[in-house]
């Protein structure tokens, strides 16, 4: 014979408190979107700061016009002072897809709630600038 035990009913159990306001909380995670998703977000003309996680020299060589760069080695270090809303939208690149995931977590983990990561820059269809 199974039983089961009712676990969590009384609320003992949870791991979350509640806020004292009786907001429930939110859990910030990371969007994953597509590029032509990333496009539309920058096209419909609401604010969002766009974020290159590569390397100087990547950035130089190429990138999405209106980006700014904080290479993921650095985004710990300086995000606070360089993206001081945590409830802006961020959508973030870098040039396959493995450091802006590293890295929008990291931002997540920092309390930034609105990130969205559309890969890299090599899946990016769209105009692009160089120096």
């Amino acid at each position: 014979m199974i039983f089961l035990i009712p676990f969590g009913l009384t609320g003992s159990c949870s791991s979350q408190e509640q806020p004292k306001d009786g907001k429930k909380a939110s859990i910030a995670t990371v969007q994953k979107i597509s590029s032509a998703q990333a496009k539309a977000m920058m096209d419909e003309g609401k604010p969002y700061t766009l974020l290159d996680v590569r390397t100087d020299a990547e950035f130089k060589e190429r990138r999405i016009s209106g980006a700014i760069l904080i290479p993921d080695y650095e985004i710990e270090a300086r995000a606070e002072k360089e993206l001081p809303d945590k409830n802006a939208v961020i959508l973030i690149y870098c040039r396959s897809g493995a450091r802006s995931a590293r890295s929008a977590q990291t931002l997540v983990n920092m309390g930034y709630t609105n990130i969205y990561d559309f890969g890299g820059i090599i899946n990016w269809p769209f105009e692009t600038i160089s120096d």
